[in-house]
């Protein structure tokens, strides 16, 4: 399995000023806002952290799943939530010759934590000996940060804070989350039972 993000969000729609805020840095100086891209980078950095540990897109944007075969011949785990549309899916033969499935084969059934591709008949279509499916499909809360659940936002500004807190000092077991955010994101996190496969 290969997971690539297609699409990056824009800049515009991360919530720099409300961020700048947050950490209550001054205003009205001649250098306001010279501290944006650096503060950019802890958004994104807080942002992919917290969709790492629960399985969520924040902001809306594209993916591309390959797969080297099905899990289940009848519907097929997506492992980024939440799901708005299947884009396209393309099988590639083993001389990477690719033809497009038509959409009526299959469908997308949302869910906030385990969304699958499902098949319209009795099986997702064939995958050729040594070939590949291609999954593209757009993933996220929305567009805009307006769209990103409350506590999953809070989750950000605590964390962006805590990076920007102790930039300059080298941190131990950075792979556990601060309280007050493992607090915020716990129950967005995707609990799996049946290891990916269908439900």
């Amino acid at each position: 399995m290969m997971l690539v993000e297609q699409t990056t969000a824009p800049a515009a729609a991360l919530p720099v000023a409300d961020f700048r805020d947050h950490l209550r840095l001054g205003t009205g100086f001649a250098d306001e806002g010279a501290e944006d891209s650096l503060l950019e980078t802890f958004l994104r950095a807080a942002i992919a952290a917290v969709e790492a540990w629960t399985g969520k897109a924040l902001l809306e944007r594209d993916f591309s799943l390959s797969l080297m075969g099905w899990r289940d011949g009848r519907a097929q785990t997506l492992p980024v939530a939440p799901v708005s549309v299947i884009n396209a899916v393309r099988i590639v033969d083993c001389l990477d010759w690719e033809s497009l499935v038509d959409p009526s084969k299959y469908r997308l059934q949302q869910d906030t934590h385990r969304p699958l591709m499902m098949a319209r008949g009795s099986m997702l279509p064939t995958i050729p000996p040594q070939g590949s499916v291609v999954i593209e499909f757009t993933a996220g809360f929305g567009p805009t940060w307006a769209d990103v659940p409350a506590d999953l936002a809070q989750a950000v500004m605590l964390l962006a804070a805590y990076y920007y807190e102790y930039r300059h000092e080298m941190r131990v077991g950075g792979a556990v989350m601060p309280y007050g955010v493992s607090s915020l994101v716990d129950r967005w996190r995707n609990v799996r039972f049946l290891g990916g496969g269908a439900r």
